[in-house]
């Protein structure tokens, strides 16, 4: 038990991943049926009725309203980092560089977690948990660049903007995490992913209402299937693997939170496999091993 409570953040991350492996699928099917515009707005709305149920039951409290200035102040922001900015700019670049690619950017937020955290947080890693880091990163990026798309060829000539706006949503992800733990501190990590969810939706609905896409919304609403899509992710994405990214980030330092949450690549290969029907090759095999051995150095 001793060692369960000394790595508990760990434990959180592991579970986030695990839980964000589950939304990620929800959400690629939910995105085919009604859009990606009215899933990222959807999936906050669900997602925070979840949230306000498992608060007035474990608090007593359906809404935030013990948290601090300082709490409202940097969670919002941590929210409409993350979950708006974020998010924007990694489904922009899904469009210009294809998945694959951005996904492989993606791989650089642990690292950059690992620098905002130091300049924010004042959190240094040592070298055997950078070595962890590189080891997880680098199984990562093997797994992501075994898996060809359909007509999608292995090449070079990638748009800048496309890498830039992958770049974007590393930076995001990264800021949003590091600015969670700041305004968090010993507050209750569902209510805070309340508040960022509160700024999330807030930041949409702006989104929403200048793009004019309120009518996609609520015809989305009438698509059965791709509402229980979008709640299946709701459920294991903003409530469950959001607030237990937060748990993570106070019980151990974001930079490591941030790596082993990174691990979903990796875990959807099995999914890949047993859904779709998909063969795996040795190099996703390696880079599944590689990834694990380099999440296992945080546990020792």
């Amino acid at each position: 038990m001793s060692f369960f409570n000394s790595h508990l953040g760990e434990f959180a991350a592991l579970l986030t991943a695990l839980f964000w492996t589950v939304t990620s699928l929800s959400f690629e099917s939910a995105s085919h049926k009604i859009g990606s515009v009215a899933v990222n707005i959807l999936r906050l709305l669900i997602g925070f009725a979840f949230l306000s149920v498992f608060t007035l039951i474990n608090r007593g409290y359906i809404l935030p309203i013990d948290a601090t200035y300082e709490n409202w102040l940097w969670l919002s922001l941590s929210g409409l980092v993350g979950f708006v900015f974020g998010d924007l700019f990694l489904f922009k670049s899904y469009t210009m560089i294809g998945s694959r690619f951005s996904m492989l950017i993606m791989t650089l937020v642990p690292p950059i977690t690992a620098f905002f955290s130091f300049l924010i947080l004042g959190e240094r890693l040592t070298l055997f948990h950078y070595l962890g880091m590189t080891l997880t990163f680098s199984g990562i990026a093997m797994a992501i660049f075994s898996r060809s798309a359909k007509g999608e060829k292995l090449s070079l000539k990638l748009a800048p903007r496309g890498i830039l706006y992958a770049f974007g949503g590393a930076v995001g992800q990264a800021l949003g995490l590091v600015l969670s733990k700041f305004g968090m501190k010993d507050y209750d990590p569902f209510a805070a992913t309340q508040i960022r969810i509160i700024a999330g939706i807030f930041g949409y609905t702006m989104l929403v209402t200048v793009l004019v896409r309120w009518k996609s919304v609520v015809k989305a609403t009438r698509n059965k299937e791709g509402m229980l899509l979008t709640s299946l992710g709701a459920f294991f994405g903003p409530f469950l693997g959001v607030s237990f990214s937060l748990v993570a980030v106070k019980y151990t330092e974001a930079g490591i939170a941030s790596t082993i949450m990174a691990l979903v690549p990796v875990f959807i290969i099995l999914p890949a496999v047993f859904l779709f029907k998909q063969k795996v090759t040795l190099t996703e095999m390696l880079g599944a091993l590689v990834s694990v051995a380099g999440v296992a150095l945080f546990f020792l």
